[in-house]
Parts: structure tokens; C-alpha cells; sequence
């Protein structure tokens, strides 16, 4: 369905359906009604099993009298106020165990019970919805009454309802398997990567009988240790295991990255890239003579016409390996939808082109830039098992024509069928070197797997061979084959979703002496409310490309970190060099919002043209 034709809200006007934010999102049809839970519960009533509706001089205004709960506008809000003697400074988050700054504002609470304990709103409001009225409290010192009436005097909804792991049956199950299969580059082990020594595995109770056997002696689907209730500490309950999982992932590989970025020297390598010609340029730079992928790289754009960018809002490294990722994604050396895999490119495979693909990458990461993202998990797997220990799926062949001729053997229900569909595709076959008898119907699925692999790996074997090779830059394929995990997860995922909280986390503010730090930052994270809730013609990504270049944040951080600085300045300016965005002083918020929308949407529309 389309965002146009999702129902609105009939109070708050909005389409967006996020039950962290607005609740649940009901429609009722004999009513011709589409409300938020949250908005429901702020300004409508129940009355006899149906909904009544409160005048307009009730749903309208600051605190109205007559609501359910108080409502209060952007300027009347409940803040919380740092004590003057109380020190400013950082600290860890204790539910996602990112830090955060001492700082009260929208999306910064303190806990009123412990000193030191400083949460994200939307960590606090996930941790609510999932904890309910019973187990919601401080993470630190696990009061429940006075924690709990400070975050609802702050707008935090706590539901009236058991906690959500009480609820799910086995939800923690995943976490009481025990991992067994070496992830070493070279395994030394003569028994093979899943051989694990018999007296070395923890003795348990056989499902079938009372006589004690390892878990090497239970089939993989019964290697589970015991039932038990889960001990999880409160912090972690909010967030789902595969959530949590991924963001640990994502960390490593953020750490494995900083580890490589050693290598990089202080001598500079310079590329001049034409923004008209990405490819073309990148390429020539990546090819020259004295380019080295372990110097520093410096990058500057040159228009139409030759000449070097000097705007301060154009040319960084960000912004060129953002580019190239999403040319090599688009371009023909790889084939899919989202999910790609490498396709066959004579032409590229006479020009060399796979293994400049693959340095190209691994420089990327390495030198502050973006992860393609755009790698399939069976390509992923080929690189980090080797392609004899990957079986591709249906859904990994490209080809139109080719995955409706499998999908037919596949689908073939008796003999005389296969062996027609056989027929039609016989050329097929015989170049694919998978051309056999039919004599039994089962006969199919040996089939089935013969052509995804030379479809899916053998036809590309060349092509894959000189990929692999310009992953090996920097060392940078070996780390990938040491920490799949890790590498899987910015390799085959889409980055993070960006969030007001994000944003505002990212960026550090910097202010004028004798400029109000206070009401500085309340525009700023105003306008990030603003636009996450599309209040504004501009974007989160829009946000971060006017600053540094890129609309997503790579996997090792910016360089250097982003930030805000408040000026006597008429409009904002984003300085991708600095990854700094200098935003004007303003009396207001509605001429500090108009100025921004202006200035992002006017920069990037000059970009395009």
C-alpha cells in the first residue's frame, strides 16, 4: 500500500504506524475511524462500549482541562533540571549501553533516583511497552514507584500489562544453544570445522532416555542444554535477541575496521573525481602509479569543466565512497534486485574490472567510507566458506528465463513432466554441462542444486576468483573470513535506520561564549523531532548528507566526529571537510526551522542539477 492511501489518524492527522511512538493503530470500519492508541487515550473518552467524541475546545490547546492525560504543547512541556552543583559530562545509556550526554532535553532523561543514571527517551519507552507497569523501574537500582511517576510526569507510557517475556514461550531458547563450528580462517582440525572432543562437551540428560551423552550424540535440532527460566538482566529485555545481536555485530565490526585504519599512514594520496563520471575517474585514481591504499587519501571534486570544487559544502571522502558503493551496486559487475550477487561481464573480466571492484571495497572500508550493503548472503558465504561449501537458492539466479526453468523442474509432480520440461530446455542444459537421464522423479532435486551452482558460482567462477583477490587490500578479506558474524551484518544489512536520537547523539554542539547553549540545543533537537515526524520538506539522511556527505553513518565512525556550532551567521552551512554543520543564532524557532529548511533543500538541489 502506498503512504498516500494509508488511513490517517483522525486526531493527529498522521499515516505513520509506530506503536513505540503513537501506540497501536486501529481502524474501525463502521465508523470510518482511524485512531492512535496514544492519541485516543489523551483526548477521547469511553462511554458504554462506544467511542465519544470531545469537543473541539477540549481536544484543542495547552493542558486542556478536560483530557484523560495532560497534553502540553513544544514551549510547556515538563523538563528536568540539572542541579547547578552537579557535574556535565557522559555517561553509558544503561539499556543500550550507548552513551549519552548530561544534558536534559526531549530525548535525554535523568533518573530521579540515581544520581548518575541518564537514559534515551526511546530506550525508556521501548523498555516500558515491553516491561509493563510490573517490572518497569531504574535499571540501576530497581525502584519502581518513584522511577515510574517521573517518566509518566515526562510523557513515557507505561502499559497496564504483564512484561512481554512472561508472555512468549521459550523466547530466550535461541540463547542456551551452544555454538559449534570453527570460524578460523584455516581450520587445523583433522575431524572437520563441527567436530567438537567428547569430553570436552558438558554432560546432559537424553531427551529419550535417563543415561548421560554429549551433545555430539543428539542431532543438531535437539542441541539444547535445559529448559529454564530466563535470568536476563531488565536492561536487555526491551530490545529483541536478533535486535541485540546485530547492533553487538555491527560494533565488532567497527572495532575490527578501526584495527585496519593502523596500517594507514600519514602520506597522502590525492583523487580528483569528476562527479559527472564517477566510475571512470575512481578508476584512473585507483589504477595510477603512485596510488597506494595504505596512504591517506584526499579527495577533491572537479565539476564539468575540469575545475576544482571549492565550496566548503562540496568534496569529501564520505561522499565519493557513498557514490561508488551505490555505482557498483547499480553498475554491471553485479546482478539482483537488493541482494546481489557477482554477475558475467566479458568486458569486465578483459578490463579487470572485478578486482578493482573488490580493492575499491575494501578501501572503502577501511578509509572512513560506506560498506556496499548490498551483498547476498550466498555470495557473503562463498567469500568467507569457500563457493564448494555454499549452496545457492532459487532466488539467487537473476536471470528471469533461467529461475522460471528451475522453478519448472522443481515443480514437476510426475516422470513425464520432468521429462518435458527437459526437453524444452535442452540447449540449456547441455551448455550448463547438467544434461542427465530422468529415470526416477527424485532425480529432479540433484538437478535443481546441478544448475544453481553453475548459474549461481561455476559460470562466475573467473569473476568471483578476481573479486576475492581485491578483497584481499589491506588485509581486509581475511578479517571478513575471521569474523563473518561481524562483517555479515554491514556487508548484507541496510544501515541503521537514522533517528532524531541518532542524529542528536552524533553531533557535538559547540556554541559562541555568552550564546544560550540551552535554547541552542533545544532548536536542534526540535527541528530532528520535527523532521523524523515529517513536519519538514527535508529528511534525517538529507540532514547528514548536507553535513559530511553521506546519508548513512559507516561502520567505523566519521572522521572527524561531526558537529554543531552556533554563529552570527544568516543561513546554516554544512562543511563535509569538518563534517560541521554551522547553524545561525536565532531568536526563534520558526526562523530557525525555516532557515534550515532552506538551506538543505537549496544545497542538495544545486547538487543534483
Amino acid at each position: 500500500m502506498l503512504l498516500a492511501e494509508l488511513p490517517s489518524c483522525v486526531l493527529c492527522q498522521r499515516t505513520d504506524d509506530c506503536p513505540e511512538k503513537y501506540g497501536e493503530k486501529r481502524t474501525y470500519k463502521e465508523y470510518s475511524l482511524t485512531v492512535h492508541y496514544y492519541c485516543l487515550i489523551s483526548v477521547w473518552r469511553v462511554g458504554r462500549g462506544m467511542l465519544v467524541a470531545l469537543s473541539a475546545s477540549e481536544i484543542l490547546g495547552c493542558k486542556a482541562s478536560r483530557v484523560t492525560l495532560l497534553s502540553y504543547c513544544w514551549e510547556h512541556r515538563p523538563v528536568q533540571k540539572l542541579p547547578s552543583d552537579e557535574s556535565r559530562g557522559s555517561s553509558q545509556c544503561t539499556i543500550c549501553l550507548e552513551f549519552v550526554e548530561h544534558f536534559p532535553m526531549y530525548n535525554i532523561l535523568k533518573s530521579p533516583c540515581c544520581k548518575n543514571a541518564w537514559f534515551h527517551r526511546d530506550c525508556l519507552q521501548y523498555q516500558a511497552l515491553s516491561a509493563g507497569v510490573f517490572f518497569f523501574r531504574c535499571t540501576v537500582c530497581n525502584n519502581k514507584d518513584k522511577f515510574q511517576n517521573e517518566m509518566l510526569r515526562m510523557g513515557i507510557h507505561i502499559p497496564e500489562k504483564d512484561a512481554s517475556w512472561e508472555l512468549e514461550e521459550n523466547a530466550y531458547q535461541d540463547l542456551l544453544q551452544r555454538y559449534q563450528h570453527c570460524d578460523a580462517r584455516r581450520c587445523l582440525c583433522r575431524n572437520g570445522r563441527d567436530y567438537n572432543k567428547p569430553d570436552r562437551s558438558p554432560k546432559m540428560l537424553c531427551q529419550n532416555s535417563l543415561t548421560p551423552c554429549t551433545l555430539l550424540d543428539l542431532p543438531a535440532s535437539n542441541k539444547m542444554v535445559m529448559s529454564i527460566s530466563p535470568l536476563i538482566n531488565s536492561s536487555s529485555r526491551n530490545l529483541s535477541v536478533r535486535r541485540m545481536q546485530l547492533k553487538i555485530q555491527k560494533r565488532e565490526a567497527s572495532n575490527i575496521l578501526r584495527e585496519l585504519k593502523l596500517q594507514v599512514n600519514t602520506k597522502t594520496t590525492r583523487l580528483n573525481i569528476n562527479r559527472d563520471n564517477i566510475w571512470n575517474s575512481a578508476l584512473k585514481g585507483f589504477r595510477g602509479r603512485n596510488f597506494n591504499p595504505a596512504n591517506t587519501m584526499e579527495v577533491k571534486f572537479t565539476n564539468c569543466k575540469g575545475r576544482v570544487e571549492t565550496d566548503a559544502f562540496h568534496g569529501s571522502k564520505h561522499e565519493f565512497f557513498r557514490l561508488l558503493m551505490l555505482h557498483l551496486q547499480n553498475s554491471s559487475l553485479f546482478e539482483g534486485s537488493s541482494s546481489k550477487n557477482l554477475s558475467l561481464d566479458s568486458q569486465a573480466i578483459k578490463e579487470n574490472l572485478y578486482y578493482e571492484a573488490g580493492k575499491m571495497i575494501a578501501v572503502s572500508l577501511v578509509h572512513v567510507g560506506v560498506p556496499p550493503s548490498f551483498f547476498s548472503k550466498t555470495l557473503f558465504n562463498c567469500l568467507v566458506y569457500g563457493p564448494e561449501n555454499v549452496k545457492p537458492k532459487v532466488e539467487d539466479v537473476a536471470d528471469f528465463d533461467v529461475a522460471q526453468t528451475i522453478k519448472m523442474i522443481k515443480s514437476s509432480r510426475t516422470l513425464a513432466s520432468l521429462k518435458s520440461t527437459i526437453s524444452d530446455c535442452y540447449e540449456y542444459l547441455t551448455i550448463a554441462g547438467c544434461l542427465r537421464p530422468m529415470t526416477t522423479l527424485c532425480d529432479k532435486d540433484m538437478l535443481v542444486n546441478d544448475l544453481l551452482i553453475y548459474h549461481v558460482i561455476k559460470r562466475v567462477h573467473s569473476p568471483f576468483e578476481s573479486f576475492r583477490q581485491g578483497l584481499k587490500t589491506l588485509g581486509v578479506l581475511e578479517k571478513i573470513q575471521m569474523h563473518p558474524d561481524a562483517f555479515s551484518s554491514i556487508l548484507c544489512h541496510k544501515p541503521e535506520r537514522l533517528s532524531a536520537r541518532i542524529l542528536g547523539d552524533l553531533f557535538t554542539i559547540h556554541c559562541l561564549s555568552g550564546v544560550n547553549k540551552v535554547k541552542g540545543v533545544d532548536f536542534w533537537m526540535g527541528y530532528l523531532q520535527d523532521v523524523e515526524g515529517g513536519e519538514s520538506a527535508a529528511t534525517l539522511e538529507d540532514i547528514l548528507v548536507f553535513a559530511t556527505g553521506t546519508s548513512s553513518i559507516p561502520p567505523i565512525g566519521f572522521e572527524p566526529d561531526p558537529s554543531v556550532k552556533f554563529l552570527h551567521i544568516k543561513y546554516p552551512v554544512g562543511n563535509r571537510q569538518l563534517n560541521c554543520l554551522e547553524l545561525p543564532i536565532t531568536k526563534t524557532y520558526e526562523q530557525f526551522k525555516n532557515k534550515m529548511d532552506f538551506a538543505i533543500s537549496n544545497a542538495l538541489r544545486l547538487e543534483v542539477e
